[in-house]
């Protein structure tokens, strides 16, 4: 059993920053690439940014330059440095990571959400 338990989200205003937290747990043998989504309210949900084993990172076109993921292989736990944040930023952001577990199976796990709001 892998679970993925994400913190930090929160309510801000424009400009300011906030960092979310992801944190994998449970028969995990190997976690491959992490990320963050988001789905705003009516939306399809979008990739945020990626962080593969090699710690190569991806960002959406809309968020480079003001985020920052990263991740700690020790603690298995993906972060999200979120900066000069605006309205548009508001969303469910979700983590994802694709993890091989004890049984070697390989999948795709998701965090439970959490709400990002921010205000003009």
């Amino acid at each position: 059993q892998v679970q993925l338990v994400e913190s930090g989200g929160g309510l801000v205003q424009a400009g300011g920053s906030l960092r979310l937290s992801c944190a994998a747990s449970g028969s995990i043998f190997t976690i491959n690439s992490m990320a963050w989504y988001r789905q705003a309210p009516g939306k399809q949900r979008e990739l945020v940014a990626r962080v593969n084993s090699g710690s190569d990172t991806r960002y959406a076109d809309s968020v480079k330059g003001r985020f920052t993921i990263s991740r700690d292989n020790a603690k298995n736990t993906v972060y999200l440095q979120m900066d000069s944040l605006k309205p548009e930023d508001t969303a469910v952001y979700y983590c994802n990571a694709n993890i091989r577990s004890s049984s070697l199976f390989t999948r795709d796990y998701w965090g439970q959400g959490a709400q990002v709001t921010v205000s003009a």
